[in-house]
């Protein structure tokens, strides 16, 4: 099946040009929604996403329709590649059902990938040299009102880690390296 994606950011952009490219692939099915694509939690994109089936291809007018960072975009691809389903962008003229159109996937998520490390090294380097100017203090301490309330659920089996987090707004790692400074300040030792 033939399906589209179009999404504009406001109610005031007009999403004709979009559907122009719709017309264009003779596309059965359009999920058209009005909401910005600061993340991939839209409603009709979800509804997109779970509908498609295999061996179904969907259109869209150019990427940035369907996402608005290079990770979002290879998120979603990856997903629909694991289902089976195609993506066609009209603008920049990709469709990885294609040789071609996989290869420049491929080529994005490899800058992207570049982009990260490159990233991340200029930020280790900057971190070595605010430590030699005295300068980095590092990370603050993640402070939880009532720690130790949170603790006696988690070990009561009231709730699980991951919830738990979930709940007080910080990773899972960081819960776990809280209750581990806990457990050896709150150490009890038996003879």
């Amino acid at each position: 099946m033939k399906l589209g994606y179009v999404r504009v950011s406001t109610v005031e952009q007009n999403e004709e040009r979009q559907l122009e490219t719709m017309r264009k692939f003779e596309v059965e099915k359009v999920f058209s929604e009005k909401v910005s694509a600061k993340d991939t939690r839209r409603p009709k994109l979800q509804e997109m996403m779970e509908f498609a089936r295999d061996g179904d291809t969907i259109y869209i007018h150019d990427f940035s329709r369907l996402a608005r960072n290079t990770q979002d975009l290879l998120n979603i691809v990856e997903t629909l590649n694991v289902k089976g389903v195609h993506l066609v962008s009209s603008k920049e003229n990709i469709d990885t059902s294609t040789p071609t159109g996989k290869l420049l996937l491929t080529v994005i998520a490899a800058i992207a990938q570049f982009e990260r490390e490159n990233l991340k090294e200029r930020q280790m380097e900057g971190i070595k040299i605010a430590k030699k100017k005295g300068l980095y203090k590092g990370r603050k301490p993640v402070k939880v009102e009532n720690f130790e309330e949170h603790y006696n659920r988690w070990k009561n089996r009231e709730v699980s880690k991951t919830s738990l987090a979930r709940e007080l707004g910080i990773s899972r790692q960081t819960l776990y390296t809280l209750f581990e400074k806990y457990e050896k300040t709150h150490a009890t030792t038996t003879i």
